[in-house]
């Protein structure tokens, strides 16, 4: 089982509202909860793109002619398998609800040492 289907499984696909408060209250400040989710949800994303650009290089082509397309069918049930995964936003806000998203502020690190 590929990481990101690790990651993904168990969250819906689909966005639903969240208390502005819950996530101000896991980091201290609602703008760096935000922060930190959109830099979790950029390394899925880096993730999921060069995972899937993996699984369709074995299927690419050296032919210059484009009448000569050919549909493969597994090329597109692993184009609609990702299509269907969550958000990265989505998986990164889930994560970090849950408390599994490890992140510091070395803002406050620098002043206590």
């Amino acid at each position: 089982m590929s990481a990101i289907k690790k990651l993904a499984e168990g969250i819906d696909a689909s966005a639903s509202p969240l208390r502005l408060n819950v996530l101000e209250n896991k980091s201290g400040n609602l703008y760096r909860s935000i922060s930190i989710i959109a830099k979790r949800a950029n390394q899925i994303a880096g993730q999921l793109k060069e995972e899937l650009h993996t699984k369709l290089e074995e299927f690419a082509t050296v032919t210059d002619n484009l009448e000569e397309v050919t549909e493969n069918r597994e090329q597109i049930e692993i184009s609609r398998f990702y299509e269907k995964l969550p958000n990265p936003s989505l998986i990164a806000t889930e994560e970090f609800l849950s408390d599994e998203i490890y992140w510091r502020d070395p803002s406050t690190e620098a002043t206590e040492a």
